[in-house]
């Protein structure tokens, strides 16, 4: 009966809210053609698939796919590359738009604030293949960078060429371009911020860093919170574009990575069933994750997490 009593009262909820309902529902209807319609194409990572026989018809081999990925010579390396690259991106680049947004808080003048903030953003808008051949440029044996290197050194360096400076490059690049545009979100937080809290600490004598440490940060801290799961959920989701494009046959030993290593088993080989398993291989991963962080940060932050 309780049962039969709340089943009859969710009906009459959305009896008496259909319009909500029905502008949710194109929304809805996407989400199940474009995300979930196709994760019957993951089947294949379980055949050995064949473009003639179709899945349906492909045959089924299981985890072959799945063992022949971990068990190969190169796995270890793929799978370390694309883990310190995202770990390395996140511990870096996840505080500096915290960073950037208490210090543009602190700017007083309207005019010189919009002015900061165009300048912040407007890396974001600029393409990822012009970001990659802005870097090509900069960093080349002829490029503004070494030209101010040849003061101090005999020789310019072939930053592009060296598998111990691709890491540097992806993430300072990837901070350039999009530290400024992060910091949006945590911009419009501190604007809630009550301009009296801080005027009644300065009278209470607290300093520049302790208004911040008490009154900013807490204001942060729940949408910190939640990016920060976010971000830690898609460590293993790293970019492919920018990856490939600053890929040279000289840094491969630290540049390739899971999505790079896809695409060219995938629609380079046209081994799909093996390209298809390294990638669910990969969303796996990325969900344990973001079950784990978020049970971390739960625990660090009240019990409040995103899931």
């Amino acid at each position: 009966m309780k049962v039969a009593s709340k089943i009859k009262s969710q009906f009459e909820f959305i009896k008496q809210n259909y319009v909500l309902y029905l502008l949710l529902a194109p929304a809805i209807i996407l989400t199940i053609i474009f995300k979930y319609v196709p994760m019957y194409g993951a089947t294949i990572a379980f055949k050995d698939f064949s473009p003639i026989k179709g899945i349906t018809g492909s045959e089924w081999v299981g985890f072959k796919h799945f063992t022949s990925f971990l068990t190969s010579p190169n796995f270890m390396e793929i799978f370390m590359n694309t883990l310190k690259l995202s770990s390395f991106e996140l511990l870096i680049g996840f505080p500096i738009p915290v960073i950037l947004a208490l210090m543009l808080n602190q700017v007083r003048r309207a005019k010189v604030k919009k002015n900061v903030q165009l300048f912040l953003y407007a890396p974001h808008f600029i393409s990822v293949v012009v970001v990659s051949g802005m870097v090509f440029l900069f960093l080349s044996p002829t490029g503004p960078i070494n030209a101010i290197l040849s003061i101090f050194l005999d020789k310019p360096i072939s930053f592009m060429s060296d598998p111990e400076a691709f890491r540097t490059i992806y993430i300072w690049s990837g901070v350039w371009q999009g530290a400024g545009w992060a910091s949006i979100i945590y911009v419009a937080a501190l604007a809630n911020v009550d301009p009296q809290l801080h005027d009644a600490a300065t009278v209470d004598g607290a300093s520049l860093l302790q208004r911040i440490w008490h009154i900013d940060l807490p204001t942060l801290k729940p949408v910190m919170a939640v990016l920060f799961i976010l971000a830690a959920g898609g460590i293993m989701a790293i970019g492919f574009e920018k990856a490939y494009l600053l890929q040279t046959s000289m840094n491969l030993p630290s540049a390739e990575i899971i999505p790079t290593y896809v695409y060219k088993r995938g629609l380079q080989a046209g081994d799909y069933s093996f390209a298809t398993a390294v990638g669910l291989f990969n969303a796996v991963i990325n969900v344990i994750l973001l079950v784990f962080v978020n049970q971390v940060v739960k625990k660090l932050n009240e019990g409040e997490g995103l899931l």
